[in-house]
Protein backbone atom coordinates (compact mmCIF):
# COMPACT_ATOMS: atom_id res chain seq x y z
CA UNK A 1 0.00 0.00 0.00
CA UNK A 2 1.43 3.53 -0.38
CA UNK A 3 1.76 6.04 1.52
CA UNK A 4 -1.98 7.54 0.53
CA UNK A 5 -3.95 6.00 2.38
CA UNK A 6 -7.28 7.69 0.57
CA UNK A 7 -6.09 6.75 -2.57
CA UNK A 8 -7.74 3.36 -1.68
CA UNK A 9 -10.47 3.99 0.22
CA UNK A 10 -13.56 4.43 -2.28
CA UNK A 11 -16.30 2.72 0.19
CA UNK A 12 -16.64 1.75 4.26
CA UNK A 13 -15.81 -1.48 3.51
CA UNK A 14 -11.96 -0.46 2.53
CA UNK A 15 -11.77 1.96 5.51
CA UNK A 16 -12.34 -1.00 7.75
CA UNK A 17 -9.52 -2.66 6.39
CA UNK A 18 -7.52 -0.44 8.14
CA UNK A 19 -5.69 -0.65 11.67
CA UNK A 20 -6.99 1.86 14.17
CA UNK A 21 -3.57 2.96 14.98
CA UNK A 22 -3.50 4.70 10.75
CA UNK A 23 -6.66 6.48 11.15
CA UNK A 24 -5.88 9.67 12.20
CA UNK A 25 -2.88 9.16 9.46
CA UNK A 26 -6.34 8.81 7.06
CA UNK A 27 -8.14 11.94 9.15
CA UNK A 28 -5.28 14.03 7.59
CA UNK A 29 -5.42 13.19 4.58
CA UNK A 30 -9.47 13.55 4.30
CA UNK A 31 -9.31 16.60 5.90
CA UNK A 32 -6.28 17.81 3.25
CA UNK A 33 -8.63 16.90 0.00
CA UNK A 34 -11.76 18.87 1.22
CA UNK A 35 -9.95 21.50 1.66
CA UNK A 36 -8.10 21.19 -1.92
CA UNK A 37 -11.26 20.76 -3.46
CA UNK A 38 -13.65 23.39 -1.52
CA UNK A 39 -10.65 26.00 -2.00
CA UNK A 40 -11.32 25.80 -6.19
CA UNK A 41 -15.36 24.76 -6.09
CA UNK A 42 -16.30 26.59 -2.85
CA UNK A 43 -18.65 25.05 -0.33
CA UNK A 44 -19.62 24.28 3.12
CA UNK A 45 -15.66 24.02 4.82
CA UNK A 46 -15.66 24.78 8.62
CA UNK A 47 -18.51 21.84 9.55
CA UNK A 48 -16.96 19.04 7.36
CA UNK A 49 -13.23 19.29 8.94
CA UNK A 50 -14.64 19.52 12.35
CA UNK A 51 -16.21 16.29 12.19
CA UNK A 52 -13.49 14.37 10.22
CA UNK A 53 -12.82 11.81 12.88
CA UNK A 54 -16.43 11.24 13.74
CA UNK A 55 -17.23 10.59 10.03
CA UNK A 56 -14.05 7.78 10.25
CA UNK A 57 -15.36 6.24 13.55
CA UNK A 58 -18.76 5.94 12.41
CA UNK A 59 -17.79 4.16 9.08
CA UNK A 60 -15.56 2.14 11.04
CA UNK A 61 -17.74 1.15 13.94
CA UNK A 62 -21.23 0.46 12.48
CA UNK A 63 -21.86 -1.24 9.25
CA UNK A 64 -23.35 1.51 7.48
CA UNK A 65 -25.04 1.27 4.81
CA UNK A 66 -26.87 -1.59 6.53
CA UNK A 67 -26.40 0.31 10.00
CA UNK A 68 -28.22 3.80 9.41
CA UNK A 69 -26.56 7.26 9.41
CA UNK A 70 -28.38 10.57 9.69
CA UNK A 71 -26.75 13.70 9.21
CA UNK A 72 -28.23 17.15 10.90
CA UNK A 73 -28.49 19.71 8.14
CA UNK A 74 -25.95 17.86 6.31
CA UNK A 75 -23.32 20.82 5.44
CA UNK A 76 -20.83 18.59 7.70
CA UNK A 77 -21.22 15.56 5.45
CA UNK A 78 -18.17 16.22 2.68
CA UNK A 79 -15.84 13.46 4.67
CA UNK A 80 -19.30 11.35 4.85
CA UNK A 81 -19.57 11.62 0.84
CA UNK A 82 -16.07 11.35 0.30
CA UNK A 83 -15.36 7.75 1.97
CA UNK A 84 -18.79 6.48 0.78
CA UNK A 85 -18.64 6.03 -3.26
CA UNK A 86 -18.15 9.54 -3.98
CA UNK A 87 -14.34 10.36 -4.16
CA UNK A 88 -14.21 10.75 -7.66
CA UNK A 89 -17.01 13.02 -8.24
CA UNK A 90 -16.66 15.43 -5.33
CA UNK A 91 -15.07 17.99 -7.78
CA UNK A 92 -18.84 18.53 -9.12
CA UNK A 93 -20.16 19.15 -5.67
CA UNK A 94 -22.64 21.49 -5.92
CA UNK A 95 -22.31 22.31 -9.44
CA UNK A 96 -25.17 21.93 -12.05
CA UNK A 97 -25.33 18.42 -12.43
CA UNK A 98 -23.14 17.14 -10.24
CA UNK A 99 -23.57 15.48 -6.18
CA UNK A 100 -25.69 18.01 -3.91
CA UNK A 101 -24.03 19.31 -1.11
CA UNK A 102 -26.15 17.84 1.48
CA UNK A 103 -27.12 14.02 2.03
CA UNK A 104 -29.94 13.06 -0.66
CA UNK A 105 -31.24 9.71 -0.93
CA UNK A 106 -31.57 8.97 -4.29
CA UNK A 107 -27.61 9.89 -4.88
CA UNK A 108 -26.28 7.45 -2.66
CA UNK A 109 -27.86 4.47 -0.40
CA UNK A 110 -25.75 5.53 2.06
CA UNK A 111 -27.28 8.78 2.32
CA UNK A 112 -30.27 7.61 4.33
CA UNK A 113 -32.20 10.31 4.82
CA UNK A 114 -32.35 13.49 3.02
CA UNK A 115 -31.26 16.82 4.60
CA UNK A 116 -30.77 20.50 4.91
CA UNK A 117 -32.40 22.17 7.09
CA UNK A 118 -31.67 21.38 10.73
CA UNK A 119 -33.32 19.42 13.36
CA UNK A 120 -34.46 17.00 11.67
CA UNK A 121 -32.35 13.83 12.65
CA UNK A 122 -33.49 12.88 15.84
CA UNK A 123 -37.22 12.57 14.53
CA UNK A 124 -36.06 10.82 11.21
CA UNK A 125 -33.34 8.12 12.86
CA UNK A 126 -35.82 7.49 15.34
CA UNK A 127 -38.58 6.98 12.69
CA UNK A 128 -36.10 4.32 11.36
CA UNK A 129 -35.31 2.53 14.64
CA UNK A 130 -38.88 1.99 15.35
CA UNK A 131 -39.55 0.83 11.89
CA UNK A 132 -36.31 -1.78 12.58
CA UNK A 133 -38.44 -2.77 15.34
CA UNK A 134 -41.68 -3.37 14.14
CA UNK A 135 -39.81 -5.64 11.06
CA UNK A 136 -37.98 -7.40 13.26
CA UNK A 137 -34.51 -6.22 12.05
CA UNK A 138 -30.96 -5.95 13.94
CA UNK A 139 -29.53 -2.25 12.84
CA UNK A 140 -28.03 0.49 14.92
CA UNK A 141 -29.72 3.81 14.20
CA UNK A 142 -27.32 6.97 14.68
CA UNK A 143 -28.11 10.53 14.48
CA UNK A 144 -25.12 13.35 14.28
CA UNK A 145 -27.08 17.05 15.72
CA UNK A 146 -25.23 19.96 16.42
CA UNK A 147 -25.15 22.17 19.65
CA UNK A 148 -26.92 24.58 17.85
CA UNK A 149 -29.73 22.28 16.33
CA UNK A 150 -30.33 20.23 18.99
CA UNK A 151 -31.86 23.69 20.64
CA UNK A 152 -34.38 23.73 17.91
CA UNK A 153 -37.65 22.38 19.36
CA UNK A 154 -37.99 19.41 16.71
CA UNK A 155 -35.33 18.24 18.55
CA UNK A 156 -36.40 18.57 22.04
CA UNK A 157 -39.75 16.88 20.28
CA UNK A 158 -37.67 13.94 18.99
CA UNK A 159 -35.69 13.42 22.26
CA UNK A 160 -38.89 14.03 24.54
CA UNK A 161 -39.97 10.68 21.74
CA UNK A 162 -37.04 8.44 21.72
CA UNK A 163 -37.10 8.31 25.79
CA UNK A 164 -40.11 6.65 26.12
CA UNK A 165 -38.50 3.82 23.48
CA UNK A 166 -36.57 1.05 23.99
CA UNK A 167 -35.09 1.62 20.30
CA UNK A 168 -31.47 0.99 19.16
CA UNK A 169 -30.64 4.67 18.65
CA UNK A 170 -27.52 6.51 19.30
CA UNK A 171 -28.19 10.48 18.98
CA UNK A 172 -24.36 11.84 18.98
CA UNK A 173 -24.02 15.66 20.10
CA UNK A 174 -21.33 17.47 18.10
CA UNK A 175 -20.76 20.01 20.35
CA UNK A 176 -18.62 23.01 18.71
CA UNK A 177 -20.47 26.04 20.28
CA UNK A 178 -21.56 26.89 16.70
CA UNK A 179 -24.17 27.03 13.84
CA UNK A 180 -23.29 29.67 11.24
CA UNK A 181 -22.92 32.01 13.86
CA UNK A 182 -22.13 31.23 17.59
CA UNK A 183 -24.87 29.47 19.56
CA UNK A 184 -27.52 31.03 21.59
CA UNK A 185 -29.65 30.77 24.69
CA UNK A 186 -29.83 28.70 27.74
CA UNK A 187 -29.10 25.33 26.68
CA UNK A 188 -25.94 26.51 25.32
CA UNK A 189 -24.85 27.81 28.66
CA UNK A 190 -25.72 24.57 29.87
CA UNK A 191 -23.60 23.08 27.35
CA UNK A 192 -20.67 25.03 28.46
CA UNK A 193 -21.01 24.17 31.93
CA UNK A 194 -20.91 20.02 31.57
CA UNK A 195 -18.14 20.80 28.96
CA UNK A 196 -16.65 22.50 32.38
CA UNK A 197 -17.60 20.22 34.54
CA UNK A 198 -19.57 22.73 36.45
CA UNK A 199 -22.68 20.38 35.82
CA UNK A 200 -22.49 17.33 38.03
CA UNK A 201 -23.66 14.10 35.57
CA UNK A 202 -26.68 13.31 38.16
CA UNK A 203 -28.16 16.91 36.86
CA UNK A 204 -28.08 15.74 33.23
CA UNK A 205 -31.12 16.86 31.34
CA UNK A 206 -30.61 14.18 28.81
CA UNK A 207 -30.21 11.29 31.48
CA UNK A 208 -33.67 13.09 32.82
CA UNK A 209 -35.18 12.17 29.43
CA UNK A 210 -34.14 8.46 30.01
CA UNK A 211 -31.72 8.52 27.57
CA UNK A 212 -28.17 7.06 28.77
CA UNK A 213 -25.86 9.76 28.60
CA UNK A 214 -21.62 9.68 28.29
CA UNK A 215 -19.76 12.17 27.89
CA UNK A 216 -18.06 14.51 27.15
CA UNK A 217 -15.08 13.31 25.27
CA UNK A 218 -12.86 14.97 22.63
CA UNK A 219 -14.15 14.36 19.01
CA UNK A 220 -11.19 14.65 17.53
CA UNK A 221 -9.49 11.82 19.30
CA UNK A 222 -10.49 9.05 17.18
CA UNK A 223 -9.38 5.97 18.92
CA UNK A 224 -11.32 7.15 22.05
CA UNK A 225 -13.87 7.95 19.88
CA UNK A 226 -14.15 4.36 18.55
CA UNK A 227 -13.72 2.84 21.66
CA UNK A 228 -16.57 4.86 22.73
CA UNK A 229 -18.89 3.64 20.03
CA UNK A 230 -17.89 0.46 19.89
CA UNK A 231 -19.11 0.11 23.97
CA UNK A 232 -22.85 2.17 22.60
CA UNK A 233 -22.95 -0.23 20.04
CA UNK A 234 -23.77 -3.05 22.76
CA UNK A 235 -25.86 -0.48 24.99
CA UNK A 236 -29.83 -1.77 24.54
CA UNK A 237 -32.04 1.54 24.29
CA UNK A 238 -31.83 5.09 23.43
CA UNK A 239 -28.30 6.42 24.26
CA UNK A 240 -26.64 9.61 23.91
CA UNK A 241 -23.42 10.50 23.00
CA UNK A 242 -21.74 14.37 24.03
CA UNK A 243 -18.74 14.79 21.80
CA UNK A 244 -16.68 18.29 21.96
CA UNK A 245 -14.94 19.41 18.17
CA UNK A 246 -13.80 22.37 17.18
CA UNK A 247 -15.38 23.67 13.75
CA UNK A 248 -12.83 24.17 10.97
CA UNK A 249 -10.03 21.69 12.96
CA UNK A 250 -7.21 21.88 10.65
CA UNK A 251 -7.08 25.07 9.10
CA UNK A 252 -5.91 27.67 11.41
CA UNK A 253 -7.87 30.24 9.58
CA UNK A 254 -11.01 28.24 10.05
CA UNK A 255 -10.42 27.75 13.57
CA UNK A 256 -9.36 31.03 14.20
CA UNK A 257 -12.91 32.90 12.50
CA UNK A 258 -15.63 30.05 12.19
CA UNK A 259 -18.22 32.37 10.80
CA UNK A 260 -15.94 33.26 8.05
CA UNK A 261 -15.24 30.11 7.05
CA UNK A 262 -18.25 28.44 7.29
CA UNK A 263 -18.45 28.67 4.04
CA UNK A 264 -15.65 31.31 2.65
CA UNK A 265 -15.53 30.98 -1.19
CA UNK A 266 -12.62 30.29 -2.93
CA UNK A 267 -9.45 30.63 -0.83
CA UNK A 268 -5.55 29.33 -0.96
CA UNK A 269 -5.52 25.39 0.04
CA UNK A 270 -2.10 26.01 1.40
CA UNK A 271 -2.51 29.41 3.48
CA UNK A 272 -5.77 29.49 4.44
CA UNK A 273 -6.12 32.94 2.82
CA UNK A 274 -9.43 33.79 1.36
CA UNK A 275 -9.06 35.54 -2.54
CA UNK A 276 -9.94 38.71 -1.75
CA UNK A 277 -13.03 40.44 -4.27
CA UNK A 278 -12.55 44.18 -4.89
CA UNK A 279 -16.31 45.48 -3.42
CA UNK A 280 -15.25 48.59 -4.63
CA UNK A 281 -18.19 50.36 -6.68
CA UNK A 282 -20.03 47.41 -6.15
CA UNK A 283 -23.84 47.25 -5.59
CA UNK A 284 -24.86 46.15 -2.49
CA UNK A 285 -26.04 42.96 -1.12
CA UNK A 286 -29.67 42.92 -0.63
CA UNK A 287 -29.05 41.69 3.13
CA UNK A 288 -27.06 44.55 4.20
CA UNK A 289 -30.01 46.66 2.90
CA UNK A 290 -32.13 45.94 5.22
CA UNK A 291 -29.85 45.65 8.17
CA UNK A 292 -28.53 49.06 7.49
CA UNK A 293 -32.37 50.47 6.56
CA UNK A 294 -33.24 48.69 10.07
CA UNK A 295 -30.55 50.41 11.94
CA UNK A 296 -31.13 53.84 10.44
CA UNK A 297 -35.52 53.49 11.21
CA UNK A 298 -34.57 52.43 14.44
CA UNK A 299 -32.70 55.52 15.58
CA UNK A 300 -36.12 57.29 15.25
CA UNK A 301 -38.71 54.92 16.38
CA UNK A 302 -37.71 53.87 19.74
CA UNK A 303 -40.61 50.66 19.41
CA UNK A 304 -38.91 49.09 16.22
CA UNK A 305 -37.20 45.32 17.40
CA UNK A 306 -35.27 42.94 14.98
CA UNK A 307 -35.68 39.14 15.30
CA UNK A 308 -34.05 35.79 13.65
CA UNK A 309 -33.34 32.96 13.81
CA UNK A 310 -30.17 31.98 14.07
CA UNK A 311 -28.90 34.29 11.06
CA UNK A 312 -28.07 37.63 12.91
CA UNK A 313 -24.54 37.64 9.70
CA UNK A 314 -26.23 35.98 7.40
CA UNK A 315 -29.61 38.51 7.38
CA UNK A 316 -27.31 41.64 8.18
CA UNK A 317 -29.38 41.75 11.34
CA UNK A 318 -25.93 41.71 13.11
CA UNK A 319 -26.12 45.77 12.29
CA UNK A 320 -29.09 46.14 14.56
CA UNK A 321 -27.43 43.60 17.07
CA UNK A 322 -24.27 46.09 17.24
CA UNK A 323 -26.25 49.55 17.24
CA UNK A 324 -29.20 48.43 19.83
CA UNK A 325 -28.07 44.98 21.33
CA UNK A 326 -31.12 44.83 23.92
CA UNK A 327 -33.52 45.82 20.55
CA UNK A 328 -32.20 42.86 18.30
CA UNK A 329 -32.41 39.10 19.31
CA UNK A 330 -31.52 35.69 17.95
CA UNK A 331 -33.94 33.52 19.21
CA UNK A 332 -31.33 30.38 18.16
CA UNK A 333 -32.44 27.82 14.97
CA UNK A 334 -35.90 28.43 16.74
CA UNK A 335 -38.36 29.90 13.31
CA UNK A 336 -41.82 28.76 15.14
CA UNK A 337 -40.69 30.51 18.15
CA UNK A 338 -39.36 33.28 16.16
CA UNK A 339 -42.69 34.13 14.81
CA UNK A 340 -44.64 33.74 17.70
CA UNK A 341 -42.63 35.80 19.31
CA UNK A 342 -42.64 38.34 17.38
CA UNK A 343 -46.43 38.14 17.58
CA UNK A 344 -46.28 38.59 20.86
CA UNK A 345 -44.58 41.51 21.17
CA UNK A 346 -46.65 43.38 17.79
CA UNK A 347 -49.46 42.39 20.71
CA UNK A 348 -47.99 45.40 22.87
CA UNK A 349 -47.49 47.78 20.23
CA UNK A 350 -43.72 47.09 19.46
CA UNK A 351 -42.98 46.96 15.03
CA UNK A 352 -41.20 43.94 14.80
CA UNK A 353 -39.12 43.20 11.94
CA UNK A 354 -38.94 39.41 11.93
CA UNK A 355 -35.99 37.93 9.86
CA UNK A 356 -36.29 34.58 8.08
CA UNK A 357 -34.87 33.28 5.03
CA UNK A 358 -37.42 32.20 2.49
CA UNK A 359 -36.99 28.45 2.71
CA UNK A 360 -37.13 28.49 6.64
CA UNK A 361 -40.24 30.48 6.68
CA UNK A 362 -41.85 27.15 5.78
CA UNK A 363 -40.75 25.86 9.17
CA UNK A 364 -43.04 28.31 10.86
CA UNK A 365 -46.42 27.74 8.74
CA UNK A 366 -48.53 27.43 11.16
CA UNK A 367 -47.42 30.49 13.38
CA UNK A 368 -47.95 32.68 10.44
CA UNK A 369 -51.36 31.55 10.19
CA UNK A 370 -52.75 31.13 13.17
CA UNK A 371 -50.62 33.25 15.53
CA UNK A 372 -50.33 36.50 13.28
CA UNK A 373 -52.46 36.40 10.59
CA UNK A 374 -55.54 35.17 12.34
CA UNK A 375 -54.72 37.97 14.93
CA UNK A 376 -54.04 39.98 12.07
CA UNK A 377 -51.17 41.18 13.63
CA UNK A 378 -48.78 43.84 11.89
CA UNK A 379 -45.41 41.69 12.04
CA UNK A 380 -42.99 42.36 9.02
CA UNK A 381 -41.51 39.32 7.73
CA UNK A 382 -38.54 39.85 6.03
CA UNK A 383 -37.84 37.24 3.43
CA UNK A 384 -34.29 36.55 2.86
CA UNK A 385 -33.05 34.67 0.36
CA UNK A 386 -36.40 34.74 -1.81
CA UNK A 387 -36.15 32.63 -5.32
CA UNK A 388 -33.39 30.96 -6.78
CA UNK A 389 -30.79 31.01 -4.15
CA UNK A 390 -28.11 28.43 -6.00
CA UNK A 391 -25.90 25.84 -5.42
CA UNK A 392 -27.42 24.86 -2.12
CA UNK A 393 -30.45 23.58 -3.86
CA UNK A 394 -33.87 22.06 -3.63
CA UNK A 395 -33.69 22.40 0.33
CA UNK A 396 -32.97 25.77 0.39
CA UNK A 397 -34.68 28.03 -2.82
CA UNK A 398 -37.33 30.51 -1.39
CA UNK A 399 -39.50 29.51 -4.52
CA UNK A 400 -42.90 28.79 -2.55
CA UNK A 401 -43.04 31.99 -0.50
CA UNK A 402 -45.25 33.92 -2.78
CA UNK A 403 -47.75 30.51 -2.91
CA UNK A 404 -48.18 29.40 0.43
CA UNK A 405 -48.61 33.36 1.61
CA UNK A 406 -50.62 34.23 -1.16
CA UNK A 407 -53.36 31.96 0.31
CA UNK A 408 -53.58 33.46 4.22
CA UNK A 409 -56.00 36.00 4.51
CA UNK A 410 -55.18 39.52 6.02
CA UNK A 411 -51.23 38.81 4.29
CA UNK A 412 -49.92 41.66 2.47
CA UNK A 413 -47.04 40.55 0.35
CA UNK A 414 -44.53 42.93 -1.54
CA UNK A 415 -41.47 42.00 -3.69
CA UNK A 416 -39.51 44.96 -4.32
CA UNK A 417 -37.51 45.44 -7.44
CA UNK A 418 -34.31 47.54 -6.36
CA UNK A 419 -32.95 48.30 -3.71
CA UNK A 420 -34.50 51.94 -3.21
CA UNK A 421 -37.81 49.74 -3.37
CA UNK A 422 -36.66 47.50 -0.56
CA UNK A 423 -35.81 50.59 1.69
CA UNK A 424 -39.30 52.02 1.17
CA UNK A 425 -41.39 49.45 1.67
CA UNK A 426 -39.40 48.80 4.93
CA UNK A 427 -39.68 52.70 5.95
CA UNK A 428 -43.47 52.24 5.11
CA UNK A 429 -43.82 49.25 7.44
CA UNK A 430 -42.19 51.41 10.08
CA UNK A 431 -45.15 53.85 10.48
CA UNK A 432 -47.19 50.87 11.04
CA UNK A 433 -49.56 49.25 8.54
CA UNK A 434 -52.92 47.27 9.82
CA UNK A 435 -51.86 43.69 8.58
CA UNK A 436 -48.99 41.71 8.66
CA UNK A 437 -46.51 42.02 5.49
CA UNK A 438 -44.07 39.58 3.81
CA UNK A 439 -41.28 41.48 2.21
CA UNK A 440 -38.85 38.85 0.17
CA UNK A 441 -36.06 40.07 -1.78
CA UNK A 442 -33.10 37.85 -3.75
CA UNK A 443 -29.77 36.44 -1.99
CA UNK A 444 -26.92 38.66 -3.96
CA UNK A 445 -26.67 42.02 -5.05
CA UNK A 446 -28.64 45.03 -6.32
CA UNK A 447 -27.61 47.09 -9.19
CA UNK A 448 -27.57 50.63 -7.76
CA UNK A 449 -24.46 51.62 -6.20
CA UNK A 450 -25.48 54.73 -5.05
CA UNK A 451 -28.93 53.37 -2.95
CA UNK A 452 -27.40 54.47 0.55
CA UNK A 453 -27.21 58.43 1.22
CA UNK A 454 -28.72 60.06 1.67
CA UNK A 455 -31.65 58.07 3.12
CA UNK A 456 -34.61 59.73 1.32
CA UNK A 457 -37.32 57.70 2.27
CA UNK A 458 -40.56 57.60 0.10
CA UNK A 459 -43.66 56.02 1.31
CA UNK A 460 -45.34 53.57 -0.82
CA UNK A 461 -48.95 53.19 -1.44
CA UNK A 462 -49.89 49.63 -0.41
CA UNK A 463 -51.66 47.75 -3.23
CA UNK A 464 -50.56 49.95 -6.58
CA UNK A 465 -48.53 48.65 -9.42
CA UNK A 466 -46.25 50.83 -11.53
CA UNK A 467 -46.00 51.04 -15.19
CA UNK A 468 -42.27 50.28 -16.37
CA UNK A 469 -42.92 50.85 -20.45
CA UNK A 470 -45.16 51.50 -22.89
CA UNK A 471 -46.55 48.92 -25.35
CA UNK A 472 -49.66 48.52 -27.58
CA UNK A 473 -50.30 44.94 -27.54
CA UNK A 474 -48.66 42.69 -25.30
CA UNK A 475 -48.40 43.07 -21.87
CA UNK A 476 -45.83 41.17 -19.21
CA UNK A 477 -46.40 41.85 -15.37
CA UNK A 478 -43.13 40.77 -13.10
CA UNK A 479 -42.95 40.74 -10.00
CA UNK A 480 -39.38 41.60 -7.60
CA UNK A 481 -36.60 41.75 -9.16
CA UNK A 482 -36.54 39.43 -12.28
CA UNK A 483 -37.78 42.85 -13.68
CA UNK A 484 -33.94 43.47 -14.48
CA UNK A 485 -34.45 40.00 -16.59
CA UNK A 486 -37.68 41.49 -18.51
CA UNK A 487 -35.92 44.78 -19.08
CA UNK A 488 -32.62 43.19 -20.34
CA UNK A 489 -34.42 40.94 -22.54
CA UNK A 490 -36.76 43.60 -23.91
CA UNK A 491 -33.73 45.78 -25.10
CA UNK A 492 -32.35 42.91 -26.73
CA UNK A 493 -35.37 43.06 -29.05
CA UNK A 494 -36.37 45.03 -31.63
CA UNK A 495 -39.34 46.36 -31.26
CA UNK A 496 -39.76 50.07 -33.19
CA UNK A 497 -43.55 49.87 -32.54
CA UNK A 498 -43.80 49.19 -28.89
CA UNK A 499 -45.85 45.77 -28.97
CA UNK A 500 -44.92 45.24 -25.51
CA UNK A 501 -45.82 46.63 -22.44
CA UNK A 502 -44.03 46.16 -18.80
CA UNK A 503 -45.86 46.32 -15.12
CA UNK A 504 -44.08 45.66 -12.20
CA UNK A 505 -46.35 44.45 -9.64
CA UNK A 506 -44.81 44.90 -6.42
CA UNK A 507 -47.47 43.59 -4.35
CA UNK A 508 -48.68 40.11 -4.80
CA UNK A 509 -51.27 40.77 -2.30
CA UNK A 510 -53.79 42.79 -2.87
CA UNK A 511 -53.48 43.05 -5.91
CA UNK A 512 -53.59 46.49 -8.29
CA UNK A 513 -57.30 44.87 -9.38
CA UNK A 514 -57.90 48.59 -11.22
CA UNK A 515 -54.78 47.98 -13.10
CA UNK A 516 -55.32 44.52 -13.74
CA UNK A 517 -58.99 45.47 -15.56
CA UNK A 518 -57.41 48.53 -17.83
CA UNK A 519 -54.44 45.57 -18.94
CA UNK A 520 -57.22 43.47 -19.44
CA UNK A 521 -59.36 45.58 -21.82
CA UNK A 522 -56.25 46.20 -23.48
CA UNK A 523 -53.88 43.60 -23.94
CA UNK A 524 -54.65 40.67 -25.74
CA UNK A 525 -51.93 38.94 -24.62
CA UNK A 526 -50.55 38.51 -21.25
CA UNK A 527 -47.30 37.25 -20.02
CA UNK A 528 -46.32 36.76 -15.97
CA UNK A 529 -42.75 36.65 -14.47
CA UNK A 530 -41.73 35.65 -11.42
CA UNK A 531 -38.76 33.73 -9.72
CA UNK A 532 -41.01 31.58 -7.50
CA UNK A 533 -43.27 28.37 -8.51
CA UNK A 534 -45.51 29.14 -11.19
CA UNK A 535 -48.09 26.83 -9.31
CA UNK A 536 -50.28 29.15 -6.85
CA UNK A 537 -48.05 32.27 -7.42
CA UNK A 538 -48.09 35.67 -8.94
CA UNK A 539 -49.10 34.56 -12.22
CA UNK A 540 -51.74 32.11 -11.22
CA UNK A 541 -53.27 35.13 -8.93
CA UNK A 542 -53.74 37.46 -12.54
CA UNK A 543 -55.07 33.86 -13.91
CA UNK A 544 -57.64 33.91 -10.94
CA UNK A 545 -58.55 37.49 -11.47
CA UNK A 546 -59.05 36.70 -15.47
CA UNK A 547 -61.25 33.93 -14.63
CA UNK A 548 -63.28 35.75 -12.11
CA UNK A 549 -63.94 39.02 -14.26
CA UNK A 550 -64.36 36.50 -17.47
CA UNK A 551 -61.95 38.03 -18.95
CA UNK A 552 -60.75 35.61 -22.07
CA UNK A 553 -56.87 36.97 -22.79
CA UNK A 554 -54.51 34.88 -23.74
CA UNK A 555 -51.81 34.51 -20.47
CA UNK A 556 -48.35 32.79 -20.16
CA UNK A 557 -47.11 32.12 -16.59
CA UNK A 558 -43.40 32.11 -16.45
CA UNK A 559 -41.57 30.92 -13.33
CA UNK A 560 -40.35 28.06 -11.78
CA UNK A 561 -41.77 24.66 -12.82
CA UNK A 562 -43.97 22.44 -10.81
CA UNK A 563 -41.06 20.58 -9.43
CA UNK A 564 -38.22 20.55 -7.26
CA UNK A 565 -35.47 22.89 -8.85
CA UNK A 566 -31.41 20.98 -8.09
CA UNK A 567 -28.38 22.91 -7.52
CA UNK A 568 -26.19 25.41 -10.02
CA UNK A 569 -25.67 28.97 -10.48
CA UNK A 570 -28.58 31.58 -9.99
CA UNK A 571 -27.87 32.05 -13.59
CA UNK A 572 -27.95 28.28 -14.90
CA UNK A 573 -30.98 27.79 -12.55
CA UNK A 574 -33.05 30.57 -14.17
CA UNK A 575 -31.52 29.39 -17.50
CA UNK A 576 -33.04 25.98 -16.63
CA UNK A 577 -36.29 27.39 -15.98
CA UNK A 578 -36.34 29.83 -18.84
CA UNK A 579 -36.52 32.86 -16.69
CA UNK A 580 -33.24 34.13 -17.85
CA UNK A 581 -32.57 37.12 -19.95
CA UNK A 582 -32.10 35.05 -23.36
CA UNK A 583 -34.88 32.89 -22.12
CA UNK A 584 -37.32 35.43 -22.37
CA UNK A 585 -36.09 37.13 -25.15
CA UNK A 586 -36.97 34.23 -27.11
CA UNK A 587 -40.11 34.08 -25.61
CA UNK A 588 -40.97 37.56 -26.36
CA UNK A 589 -39.34 37.47 -30.11
CA UNK A 590 -41.12 33.97 -30.77
CA UNK A 591 -44.18 36.57 -29.87
CA UNK A 592 -43.44 39.00 -31.90
CA UNK A 593 -43.36 36.79 -34.54
CA UNK A 594 -46.66 35.78 -34.26
CA UNK A 595 -48.32 39.10 -34.05
CA UNK A 596 -46.67 39.92 -37.63
CA UNK A 597 -47.24 36.86 -39.16
CA UNK A 598 -51.02 37.25 -37.81
CA UNK A 599 -50.93 40.57 -39.35
CA UNK A 600 -49.59 39.32 -42.56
Amino acid sequence: MSKKLLEHIFNPTDLRKLDVSQLPQLAKELREFIIDIVSVKEGHLGASLGVVELTIALHYVFDTPNDLLVWDVGHQAYGHKILTERKKKFHTNRQLGGISGFPRRNESVYDTFGVGHSSTSISAALGMAIASQLKGENKNHIAVIGDASIASGMAFEGLNHAGVTDTNLLIILNDNAIGIDPSVGALKNYLTSVKEGKNPKQNNIINSLNIAYSGPIDGHDIEGLIKELERLKKVKGPKFLHIITTKGKGLQQAEEDQVKYHAPGKFDASTGEIHKKSNENLPPKFQDVFGLTLVELAKNNPKIVGVTPAMPSGSSMKFMMEAFPKRAIDVGIAEQHAVTLSAGMATQGMVVFCNIYSTFLKRAYDQVIHDVALQNLPVIFCLDRAGLVGEDGATHHGVFDLAYLRCIPNMIIYAPKDEMELQNILFTASLGLKHPIAIRYPRGRGKNTDWKFPFDFQKIEIGKSKKLRKGKKVAILSTGTIADNVTLALTDIEDPENHFAHYHFGFVKPLDEKKLHKICDKFSTIITVEDGVTTGGFGSSVLEFAAKNDYVNEIFLCGVPDYFIEHGTVDELQQFCNIDVEGLRLLFAGLLEEEEQDED
